[in-house]
């Protein structure tokens, strides 16, 4: 490979230029904002069953539809608003991960209230410490792991709606809980520099 050219996971479509921005920007660096954290929870949610890129694509009609995902916002969101949304061709017109979203914001405040933040309650599943893998195939990648498994089962007895496993998993992975870039991708020891390091 040219020198000039960054090594980057071997999962990623390079060719499309957003994901890529996605790739090098966001993905698997660690993240603390609660809002974030629920944009990205529902974007995860919304994902089920598509691919990542198909949601990557419409994520700023889904910012605009969401309120900016506002968490309280969200949660107050009634009939008429999910049948506004269902009439949204610019996001996934998913009548049941219209409403689960619905019902996470609701979820996601009454963790809030318990632990003070929702970003307390997930990093307290890694003891606040970003879990560092060494993949180096697409192939190596799982779509749960036992992680994903405790998290999925918390969530759900939390009342949680459309986040299984592999929802779970693709979650932790977006917001830095597990660092999952491959070894030879320059972005996982750039995360392991700036996040991990003293």
């Amino acid at each position: 490979m040219p020198k000039n050219v960054k090594c980057r996971c071997p999962w990623l479509d390079t060719t499309k230029p957003d994901y890529v921005k996605y790739h090098d920007e966001e993905w698997g660096v660690p993240v603390h904002d609660d809002q974030k954290l629920f944009e990205y929870l529902t974007l995860e949610s919304a994902q089920a069953g598509l691919s990542w890129y198909t949601i990557l694509k419409r994520r700023e009609s889904y910012k605009e539809a969401f309120n900016q995902f506002n968490i309280k916002e969200v949660a107050q969101f009634t009939t008429d608003k999910v049948n506004e949304l269902l009439a949204n061709d610019k996001i996934i017109r998913h009548r049941g991960k219209i409403e689960a979203t619905i019902n996470n914001a609701k979820c996601f405040m009454l963790i809030q209230k318990e632990f003070d933040s929702f970003s307390h309650y997930l990093w307290g599943f890694v003891n606040n410490e970003t879990v560092v893998n060494s993949w180096s195939k697409k192939e190596d990648y799982p779509a749960t792991s036992p992680l994903s498994d405790l998290l999925s089962k918390d969530l759900k007895k939390r009342g949680f709606k459309f986040l299984g496993s592999t929802t779970c998993y693709a979650f932790i992975q977006a917001c830095g809980l597990v660092n999952d870039h491959s070894i030879d991708c320059y972005k996982r020891s750039q995360i392991i520099n700036e996040y991990q390091q003293g």
